[in-house]
C-alpha cells in the first residue's frame, strides 16, 4: 500500500503509528494511515485486517513513581 521511500512501518509491526497519515477527520475523531491503520484520537486503532486494539494512552503523572 505505501510508496513512499522509505517505506512506512507495517499494520502488524509495533510502530504501525509513525506511518504517514494520508487522511485526517479531527471532526470524526479519526485519521487513516498509509498502513492502512485508522488511528482514533482515544489511541485505540483499527487494523486493516479487523483487529481492534484498546485506547493505550500514558499514564498521567499522578502515576509515576521516581527512584530515591
Amino acid at each position: 500500500m505505501c510508496q513512499h521511500k522509505p517505506q512506512c512501518p507495517t499494520a502488524e509491526g509495533p510502530d504501525r503509528e509513525a506511518a504517514f497519515t494520508v487522511a485526517h477527520h479531527p471532526e470524526q475523531g479519526w485519521s487513516l494511515l498509509c498502513n492502512g491503520v485508522v488511528l482514533f484520537e482515544d489511541t485505540g486503532e483499527l487494523l486493516p485486517d479487523g483487529q481492534i486494539i484498546a485506547p493505550h494512552r500514558p499514564l498521567g503523572t499522578e502515576h509515576i513513581t521516581t527512584a530515591a
